[in-house]
């Protein structure tokens, strides 16, 4: 029908509709219409099809989405859409689809997209789950601040150094039998970060520092878990569920316990001499007017966002270091008679790092072939963008698939296998690889990558010069389970290792 017929259509079907009317109505169509009919011509991201309200949700392995998004990647290609029940994401995979989109499209890519267990958790505030202004200013002072207590420097280099003392006596008291590493090493990483935000680390034994870390670890695993991410995606009908309950708990818990610590450090605040972040926080609290007030309120979030993340991702690579070495003792070998051959007994500095190039290899392994954070923390388009070829609408969820990146199989030789030899060239000196992003890139690329990449060398190289690490009595290495557990984040699953001293890497 032409627009003239239906005019005419409704001019003659009632004596009441005014001419007015009829072209305002008709106005009103066009726009629409036309609207519509030119998003129908732009070319969106390809996908299978989805079912109404669930969405793709049938096709997922909820325990282990990103390994259903890696494979639906080789169907659609490196830019396809999923739906998480009604809500579309567009997932971006390979190491040059996910570098374009996070560094010469930054702007477009660059906010983040809140799960709603993290939006009632946060409320917006922190470093990690904000965005605008307030994200900006945020980042700015924490990276600022995180240098200026020694992220990256000497100062914090010592600090990892007397860390890895406590562990290695703690090590050292199970006298070769075999033990869990988990809450141990989790202990020593968190108080590097602890000893940055609050200026002081805790004893392994503190029961409220305990508490503290095993809580933040316990959420780090429930938002990766089925139960949230159903949540997350239909919360009217997946609201009671006891993870979400138990998720909130350990945050209101966690909140209380930084609280406390916050309000002791500002009763004993001295602005010209500021132990760590926290004292920083406090003393410029004043200068920073974007957060007006909500001033505490992202205090105490980014605090638990630094202690979170600080803990877990450091903590998690190097049990899979250990796990590794402990799988593979032809490697442990290498890396051992490296460590012996040029550093001897003598305690490892970071400066140690240019003349260890197996070493720093299987380091970067390590990070490469575990890939512990799989799926970036979501970002959503803060504009209209037209992507290789494809438009994607603004306020659209997308998921940078770092997997996909870490076992790009036109980056690596052999993705799906632990090989130290993907970071060495043919003369054995350590190579660069631009598809080793671990860290993410772009404007949310990881605040503390370069404390990570120092407590990782540091920590992995002190272990490995005290102890020979084997499974326990009675499995082979070939039965030491490589399979993550379920999480936001990959860590190991469930697993004990033997610590056996090396006496001749005793220090001296």
């Amino acid at each position: 029908i032409t627009v003239m017929g239906l005019l005419d259509l409704l001019l003659q079907s009632s004596s009441s509709f005014s001419l007015l009317g009829a072209v305002v109505f008709l106005l009103v169509l066009y726009i629409f219409s036309s609207s519509f009919s030119s998003k129908k011509k732009m070319k969106e991201p390809p996908g299978p099809t989805a079912l109404p309200l669930l969405g793709n949700l049938l096709q997922m392995d909820l325990k282990r989405p990103y390994i259903t998004l890696c494979e639906l990647s080789k169907k659609y290609g490196s830019v396809f859409t999923v739906y998480f029940g009604p809500t579309k994401v567009v997932v971006l995979a390979g190491y040059k689809t996910v570098k374009r989109a996070l560094v010469n499209h930054a702007e477009e890519f660059g906010n983040r997209s809140i799960p709603l267990i993290f939006q009632e958790a946060g409320q917006g505030h922190g470093v990690l789950f904000s965005n605008g202004e307030s994200w900006r200013e945020l980042r700015r002072f924490a990276l600022s601040n995180l240098r200026d207590f020694g992220m990256g420097k000497k100062a914090v280099e010592e600090k990892i150094v007397e860390e890895c003392q406590h562990l290695i006596k703690v090590f050292e008291k199970h006298e070769g039998k075999a033990f869990c590493t988990t809450q141990s090493v989790c202990y020593a990483v968190s108080n590097i970060i602890c000893s940055i935000v609050y200026g002081s680390r805790f004893e392994y034994a503190d029961p409220e520092f305990k508490a503290m870390v095993n809580r933040a670890s316990d959420n780090i695993r429930l938002a990766g878990c089925p139960s949230i991410q159903l949540y997350n995606t239909l919360p009217w009908l997946f609201k009671w569920v006891g993870n979400r309950k138990r998720f909130h708990k350990n945050m209101v818990s966690n909140r209380e316990q930084m609280t406390k610590l916050i309000k002791h450090l500002q009763e004993t605040l001295n602005a010209q001499q500021c132990r760590g972040f926290v004292d920083s926080f406090l003393a410029r609290k004043q200068s920073l007017e974007v957060f007006k007030a909500s001033i505490n309120e992202h205090l105490v979030s980014s605090v638990g966002n630094l202690f979170a993340a600080g803990t877990d991702t450091t903590g998690t690579t190097l049990r899979w270091g250990l796990l590794l070495m402990a799988k593979y003792p032809h490697i442990q070998d290498q890396v051992q008679e490296e460590l012996s051959r040029v550093i001897g007994s003598r305690q490892v500095q970071v400066e140690d790092r240019k003349n260890l190039p197996y070493t720093d290899a299987v380091i970067h392994e390590t990070q490469r072939f575990t890939s512990i954070l799989p799926v970036s923390l979501p970002h959503v388009t803060s504009q209209d963008v037209t992507f290789q070829g494809y438009f994607i609408s603004k306020g659209t969820i997308v998921f940078p698939l770092l997997a996909s990146v870490l076992w790009d199989e036109n980056e690596w030789e052999g993705p799906r296998s632990f090989n130290p030899a993907h970071f060495l060239d043919e003369n054995g000196k350590f190579v660069k690889r631009d598809a080793f992003m671990p860290f993410s890139a772009g404007r949310r690329v990881c605040l503390g990558e370069s404390l990570a990449r120092m407590e990782l060398f540091l920590f992995f190289t002190s272990l490995l010069q005290h102890f020979r690490f084997t499974p326990p009595p009675g499995v082979k290495e070939d039965e030491l389970d490589l399979t993550p557990a379920v999480g936001a984040t990959l860590n190991p699953s469930p697993h004990q290792l033997c610590a056996v001293i090396q006496a001749e890497f005793v220090f001296r």
